[in-house]
């Protein structure tokens, strides 16, 4: 009887030491399966998808911080692409100006005004004149706040005749504002100044 109870017994502590090793064992896949549960979720939070040309490319995220240099040029020079870039097109100037007044303050407005007051649009058109802009560099200072900014760049203008080639210098200042499809870089355009819009070349076909 008594062997019986100890077999009983010892049976009962394998019993409990078996259901242990499976909890302890459920409880480290458990915690393996959550770790790399989110170690997946972090390379997957850092992947980005960029939508070009009807395909989906993966680019890497990065901080804010890291990008601020590339995307504050890029802000400045989709700005003066979009200004800077017209057609003797009425609605082309139109939509590409209101592009660029998105990524500005009001100084853009100004110039834009500017030269519309002057008949320099209605000039493009009569005159079936393309202009182009290249930018050759942009001078950031990220020390302080607002950031200022010199761009360079150079113009073409395209006529049946001739080819007027111009240099371009501007300034201003960036200030953060919220990101928007308008918008995507989040700055805008402060207290844009053109300091040098002057013929250099003029060429004929």
């Amino acid at each position: 009887m008594f062997s019986h109870l100890r077999n009983i017994e010892t049976a009962f502590q394998q019993n409990k030491r078996i259901v242990a090793l499976v909890i302890i064992t459920s409880a480290l896949i458990a915690i393996a399966a959550m770790y790399l549960a989110f170690r997946a979720y972090q390379k997957a939070d850092a992947k980005v998808y960029v939508l070009a040309n009807g395909k989906a490319l993966e680019a890497m995220s990065a901080d804010r911080r890291e990008n601020i240099p590339v995307e504050a040029r890029d802000h400045i020079k989709m700005f003066h692409h979009y200004f800077f870039t017209l057609d003797p097109d009425e609605k082309v100037i139109e939509g590409n100006i209101r592009k660029a007044l998105y990524l500005a303050d009001e100084s853009a407005s100004n110039q834009y005004n500017g030269l519309k007051e002057k008949s320099y649009y209605n000039n493009l058109i009569s005159g079936n004149i393309s202009q182009e802009i290249q930018v050759d560099s942009i001078q950031l200072n990220m020390n302080s706040y607002p950031y200022f900014f010199k761009c360079y760049a150079k113009e073409k203008l395209v006529r049946a005749t001739s080819t007027i080639h111009k240099v371009l210098i501007t300034k201003g200042y960036l200030r953060n504002v919220g990101r928007s499809d308008n918008n995507p870089h989040g700055f805008l355009i402060e207290k844009w100044e053109t300091i040098i819009n002057r013929d250099t070349t003029t060429s004929t076909p």
